[in-house]
């Protein structure tokens, strides 16, 4: 496809911000853009803007120079003009915006950046200099491609859109991750029973912790349970189900760590989530269980995935909470998952 935009000027462009997405797996999927912009950019200074949720993906994973953070004290009218006037004294010669919403727009104009290039989505056209349409075929494709096709019509040079984070994780971090939080080097079995969007995301507790054991029994591994703060009670029902020798550390980790801990899973099992996202990333076998949203735009990247999924007439509705009778998740097994699991540790 070919959006149409204004191209970016390449000379004279010392210093580029470019404001981060604001979920995890968002901001895995830049990744493949935020190194366009590096290409097209070789020796600019790169700043990218990012809440201190997502900050750890594009400090371990990004080619940029600087992550500035986001901080809660910004999320409010008054926060938004001081920072800035902050990024003002900063002196940038460029703002991509990989953000969708308005405030981003709003942010980069009254930081007096003179070139300011996004989507046009949310109203905030009048406020680029360098908008790009956003049609809506570019709304059904995934959502890497969403984010490359934006900054290739800014003219930055076609990336490749293939993930393999684990080349750029640190060998012995992620050793002395395991080491800290586990204590021995037994086949450790990811599971991650939350979502943030919503409960229509999430399959059953008890099948993930079906799985979990059955998983267990097959590597005779150590079970470890993901997610954020938000994610620690399901966790915790997962946990109890299991009990044994599993180890919730939902909310418990930084997300650096807890990316740490991932890249050593041995196979690793979620909902469409931010860690499914880093799972698939980083090329550990990963098994997807999608119910209410689209694994056509957000599918784990990765050579290593399985999405486990039945076709039911209202799947995907993309809502937050199920209105009818939950079937895209009930209707699948615990069997199911497990088979999936099992056929990529084949492969492996």
């Amino acid at each position: 496809m070919t959006l149409k935009a204004n191209r970016l000027p390449i000379e004279n462009i010392h210093r580029i911000l470019l404001r981060g997405t604001n979920w995890i797996g968002d901001a895995v999927m830049t990744l493949p853009s935020v190194a366009s912009v590096r290409a097209a950019y070789p020796k600019a200074r790169l700043t990218i803007l990012a809440k201190p949720a997502v900050a750890d993906i594009y400090r371990l994973f990004s080619p940029a120079d600087d992550i500035l953070l986001y901080e809660k004290s910004y999320d409010n009218a008054w926060g938004v003009f001081r920072l800035a006037w902050r990024l003002r004294g900063m002196k940038f010669d460029a703002a991509i915006l990989l953000q969708n919403a308005i405030e981003a727009a709003i942010l980069a104009r009254v930081a007096g950046i003179r070139l300011r290039a996004g989507y046009d989505s949310d109203g905030r056209r009048w406020l680029l200099s360098h908008p790009v349409h956003r049609t809506r075929e570019i709304l059904s494709v995934h959502q890497i491609d969403y984010y490359l096709e934006m900054v290739r019509a800014l003219g930055c040079p076609p990336a490749s859109r293939e993930l393999h984070l684990e080349t750029q994780v640190p060998r012995a971090a992620a050793l002395d991750a395991v080491k800290r939080y586990l204590g021995d080097e037994r086949p450790l079995i990811g599971i991650a029973p939350g979502a943030t969007y919503g409960p229509a995301k999430c399959w059953l507790p008890e099948r993930f912790a079906g799985v979990a054991k059955r998983l267990s029994d097959r590597l005779q591994g150590r079970v470890v349970l993901f997610g954020g703060p938000g994610d620690a009670d399901t966790a915790e029902t997962v946990r109890r189900r299991l009990g044994g020798d599993c180890l919730n550390l939902a909310g418990k980790t930084p997300l650096r760590d807890a990316v740490l801990l991932i890249s050593r899973s041995a196979v690793f099992i979620s909902n469409d989530s931010g860690l499914m996202h880093v799972a698939g990333a980083l090329n550990v076998p990963t098994v997807a269980v999608f119910g209410s949203t689209n694994p056509a735009t957000t599918s784990p990247a990765g050579e290593r995935t399985r999405i486990v999924r039945k076709p039911v007439n209202c799947s995907p509705c993309l809502k937050k909470v199920c209105p009818t009778d939950f079937r895209c998740m009930m209707d699948i097994t615990e069997e199911d998952v497990f088979a999936a699991a099992c056929d990529l540790l084949r492969k492996d």
